[in-house]
């Protein structure tokens, strides 16, 4: 089926002009990173430096968890939604007019401090009402408070593109799963599933659901071509966002019963199989529900099945997202090693690794295949408790495990991605050149299409075909990758970013 994303082509996967790279000037980055270095002790002054940076990709960004309450709740109120009894999520009309959102928010300004606080996880990390609810559990609840708003895809993108554009990211890789696919989920029913049967199951599930692949490309058509025209994309008055370039990974949701599991898995497998704009496939939800911890094992023999029928598509799975304390020792031991075994190229969060039994050998694997580990420092400090020295994020890099941060629900957990660079330097000890580094390894273990650029994107080290960047071989493998385009870009970017962070410090000096 053709889709319209090459026509607004710019589409959302689009990458920026060509250019050639520019070398990485070593005393200019070592200029830079003095300047990082002085403003460690100063959060403000720090992310005044770091506003600025090129940070290559965000690997792991929900689409949904993007989206600040403020937003959500301005959307509900143009469809006339209102504050429910308990002033503490939303519901559709009717209802008291004093209950209209935009009549709700004119006349109650505590009330709608309370509901943002409700819809985000914004109140427990002032403090407030610590006493009544964890931040997993504050953060996780979030979720269906909003949920109740749907239909506003468009204008998410939209608020997702312009969130990373003045954060300088380049790629965002969103968590999104289309209506028309998720509809159909919870009606695949309660019943027991066993590993046996999986076969037969995806025969059946794969026929009959085959149908709706077509309409779920058609519904992400009309979103991107809504996002792209209130964007102005392609136009001469388009935003910068535009130039964010957009790739999607299907989410199966793994707190549900196993016959639930296992259908959003085969639609998801279906779907990047059939949509390049997809690139992969996730499991998400909380690693620690019930059913979840459950059926782990089972869920990796879904995933291994289905990877099998369908090798091209790529995996990221969340897993490690669990601590001491939080689960029994049994959910500590092999979550991240299993999710490797199956073929994971990436593992969202990974957070409980020391607690595994296997830990040294999982991060020899991870650091010999280049699986990356997604580290979300924001969110694994406010849902799992674990920060500052706690945080296993040098404990990977000391066993050469390539590593990207990303900020998984950055609208819920009221955070962006210059904050999690802030919190890298300041709580993780990261330099300049470590969080180059980083921005890097966003771009180069992406599941962007196309080759890359780096053969060794550590040493900086291109692929031999771009060993002299200016002959026409190499202008010709640029233009048929998209990877190597988008990392062609961020050495430009980091140039230009470096030259004039130089120029204003001697300006003001």
């Amino acid at each position: 089926m053709a889709t319209t994303s090459c026509a607004l082509g710019a589409g959302l996967s689009a990458a920026p002009a060509l250019a050639q790279p520019v070398l990485n000037d070593t005393a200019r980055e070592a200029a830079v990173a003095k300047l990082i270095e002085a403003a460690r002790e100063s959060p403000p002054t720090l992310r005044v430096l770091l506003r600025g940076m090129p940070k290559g990709g965000d690997l792991h960004n929900h689409l949904g968890g993007a989206i600040y309450a403020e937003d959500y709740l301005t959307w509900a109120a143009a469809k006339g939604f209102c504050v429910d009894g308990t002033g503490l999520s939303v519901e559709p009309p009717p209802c008291p007019a004093e209950r209209a959102i935009a009549t709700f928010a004119a006349n109650n300004e505590f009330g709608m401090d309370r509901l943002i606080d409700a819809m985000s996880t914004r109140g427990f990390q002032r403090g407030v009402g610590q006493n009544d609810a964890s931040g997993h559990t504050q953060f996780f609840r979030s979720f269906d408070r909003f949920g109740k708003m749907g239909g506003e895809t468009a204008q998410m993108l939209s608020a997702t593109r312009r969130i990373a554009a003045g954060d300088n990211v380049s790629y965002l890789e969103l968590d999104h799963n289309t209506v028309t696919l998720v509809s159909v989920v919870r009606a695949a029913g309660d019943a027991p599933i066993a590993e046996a049967e999986l076969s037969a199951v995806y025969a059946r599930e794969a026929k009959q659901f085959a149908p709706l692949i077509p309409k779920a490309r058609a519904e992400l058509d009309a979103d991107e071509a809504a996002s792209a025209k209130a964007m102005a994309c392609g136009t001469p008055a388009a935003e910068a966002a535009c130039n964010v370039a957009v790739h999607y990974l299907f989410q199966a949701l793994r707190a549900l019963p196993p016959r639930q599991v296992y259908r959003s898995l085969v639609l998801g497998f279906m779907m990047a199989h059939a949509d390049p704009r997809y690139v992969g496939v996730n499991i998400v939800m909380p690693e620690d529900a019930w059913l979840a911890r459950r059926d782990y094992a089972l869920h990796m023999a879904m995933i291994r099945f289905l990877a099998a029928k369908y090798p091209r598509v790529k995996l990221t799975l969340h897993a490690g997202e669990v601590t001491l304390g939080q689960v029994p020792p049994a959910d500590l031991k092999d979550h991240i090693a299993q999710a490797v075994a199956v073929g994971a190229r990436r593992i969202g969060h990974g957070t409980g690794i020391a607690f595994e039994d296997k830990a040294e050998d999982t991060m020899a694997r991870m650091a010999q295949e280049g699986i990356a580990v997604e580290i979300n420092l924001t969110s694994n400090a406010v849902i799992l408790g674990v920060k500052g020295a706690d945080h296993p994020l040098n404990l990977y890099r000391a066993h050469g495990v390539p590593v990207v941060l990303s900020t998984d629900d950055e609208g819920v957990l009221r955070s962006d991605m210059t904050n999690e660079y802030v919190r890298a330097v300041r709580e993780q000890g990261l330099t300049y050149p470590e969080l180059k580094q980083i921005a890097r390894a966003g771009l180069q273990y992406s599941f962007v299409p196309g080759e890359a650029l780096w053969a060794d994107p550590v040493k900086l080290v291109p692929v031999l075909v771009c060993a002299d960047f200016a002959t026409p071989s190499c202008a010709k493998y640029l233009a048929g990758n998209e990877k190597a385009r988008l990392q062609v870009n961020l050495e430009h970017q980091f140039a230009t970013y470096e030259a004039e962070r130089l120029a204003r410090a001697k300006k003001v000096s």
